[in-house]
């Protein structure tokens, strides 16, 4: 198991832009907009929350652990990717999320933050004090649980064509 380095987490931060890029962009309708079923997401949606993030959710709370005097996080609404427009393209959304991360990105780096800014704390609203590197690796690990969920909701939509190859594919497996 890994420590904490930020170093580290940034590469997993830095590439996911170029990831989802590669693995959603110029892909048929079917790819993007199919799901696993009732309430799941199809890749577009996941994109979307990854948007929603970017804009209110990770430099936000960053910011209150550094610099604001009450260190309660807001709630971040899981679903407001459902709330934005439907009708963008999956090349407008990518290049809006590569923008939005290089920009989070370069401001985070910009703290050039210690060993002490990493320990210092906000307080989740459900989960109570947080540090400030467990933040940082939650958005790290967080883009790796979404490129696997959009991996497997590609995935299952082949479920019924792969035939005995199933008991082989992992990640057809619920």
């Amino acid at each position: 198991m890994l420590q904490f380095n930020l170093n580290r987490t940034l590469e997993i931060l830095e590439r996911t832009p170029v990831v989802l890029e590669n693995l959603l962009f110029g892909l048929s309708e079917e790819w993007l907009y199919n799901n696993e079923g009732e309430k799941t997401w199809s890749p577009y949606d996941v994109l979307g929350h990854l948007i929603v993030g970017e804009k209110t959710d990770w430099l936000v709370r960053v910011k209150i652990i550094l610099k604001s005097d009450d260190k309660h996080f807001r709630p971040f609404d899981r679903f407001a990717q459902f709330n934005e427009e439907d009708d963008r393209e999956i090349g407008e959304m990518l290049e809006e999320f590569k923008t939005l991360r290089f920009q989070n990105l370069q401001e985070l780096k910009a703290f050039h933050l210690s060993e002490s800014d990493l320990k210092q704390t906000g307080i989740h609203p459900e989960f109570g004090t947080v540090t400030l590197s467990q933040l940082i690796t939650t958005w790290g690990v967080h883009d790796l649980g979404h490129i696997g969920q959009i991996s497997r909701v590609m995935a299952f939509q082949h479920k019924n064509e792969v035939g005995p190859w199933i008991s082989y594919l992992g990640i057809l497996k619920k």
